[in-house]
């Protein structure tokens, strides 16, 4: 479907968010310009024009809408979260209460919402989880039950053997039958992402605002039978990096390791999406060609749907047979962004 003017209205018209990113419009009686979500008061149609990108409407002389604010990343991590989230890794057995917050000049609702919204549980709870999570590694590495239980601040065993197994469903003497599935945000140029990882690789790398993302983490987490918990992975160190590379056009190869969750056919289905070349693309016919077995396009299609590591494996560089592109979990407006970033060449 080719996106007319008339289409990139009535979007903004309808505050449709599946256009963010698709456009931006310029109003040429005010002189802003604004993302399709905004709520402000819309122009006529002969008041405004469109733009693919903020620099286009920044050149054509725009100042950026003070309500959209169209440079901005929604979903992006405040600078205070992040300042939050690195006292916390650098030591877990912090224990920051609200009175903690105000002294460092940051209102304890606004930190309490975020949580809420990205992670399901506020600061006090995150903080808990991360302290757990590292708690449950030290055990996992042979430390003794008493021992991590003060390194992490606990005053009391019985206090820590409550919290854990209240989380884990068992004890810290049995926590060898249990498994950590640790969860990172990643800011992008493209939005923010969500990684996965357990102690072989990357199992899960997904934008923020898939809606099936928690249906996603919900399959990884009964798959290994395990908790996922916000917390550092050595793994991590390297998808950041090498996505940072990625999205700066160095890199047109990942070497991070991959634990992709699936059946064995979908596996298969992935390893044949690792091989279309960086720039190139192929459609789902030619997948199944090369899986030998050219009337499985729909199951080809259905299992490039359920990848749940976007990017490296990357199911971006799929489309229709007619060159058209189709269905992506983080938004066509995103595949069209990758593909432009690789320069491919659609046929």
């Amino acid at each position: 479907m080719e996106l007319t003017e008339e289409i990139m209205y009535q979007a903004s018209y309808t505050k449709d968010p599946s256009f963010e990113g698709v456009f931006w419009m310029g109003v040429k009686t005010t002189g802003i310009f604004c993302r399709p979500t905004c709520t402000a008061r819309k122009p006529k149609f002969q008041n405004v024009e469109f733009f693919s990108n903020t620099k286009d409407a920044l050149l054509k002389g725009y100042r950026p809408c003070k309500v959209c604010k169209p440079l901005e990343n929604p979903d992006v991590t405040p600078l205070y979260i992040k300042e939050l989230l690195h006292e916390i890794t650098a030591d877990p057995s912090l224990k920051l209460k609200d009175y903690d917050l105000v002294k460092r000049g940051w209102e304890p609702a606004t930190v309490r919402r975020w949580f809420l919204k990205h992670h399901g549980m506020t600061f006090q709870a995150f903080q808990r989880m991360s302290k757990l999570n590292t708690a449950f590694k030290k055990l996992q590495q042979g430390e003794p039950v008493t021992g991590v239980a003060f390194d992490m601040g606990y005053e009391s065993l019985s206090g820590f053997n409550e919290s854990f197994k209240n989380i884990f469903g068992v004890s810290p003497k049995n926590n060898t039958m249990e498994k950590i599935i640790d969860l990172k945000r990643i800011e992008t140029i493209l939005g923010t992402m969500i990684a996965c990882a357990d102690e072989n690789g990357i199992c899960l790398l997904e934008f923020s605002d898939r809606k099936a993302l928690p249906t996603e983490l919900k399959s990884i987490s009964r798959y290994y039978n395990a908790n996922i918990i916000q917390g550092e992975n050595p793994h991590f160190t390297t998808l950041e990096k090498e996505l940072t590379e990625y999205f700066e056009g160095k890199r047109s190869i990942f070497t991070v390791p991959l634990s992709p969750v699936g059946t064995a056919f979908q596996k298969k289905v992935w390893e044949i999406l690792q091989g279309i070349p960086y720039g190139s693309t192929r459609s789902y016919q030619e997948q199944a060609d090369i899986l030998g077995n050219p009337k499985s396009v729909r199951a080809v299609a259905n299992a490039n749907g359920l990848n749940k590591i976007s990017i490296i494996i990357p199911c971006h560089r799929v489309i229709g047979s007619n060159g058209q592109l189709t269905g992506y979990g983080g938004g066509i407006w995103r595949k069209q962004k990758l593909l432009e970033l690789e320069k491919a060449i659609l046929f």
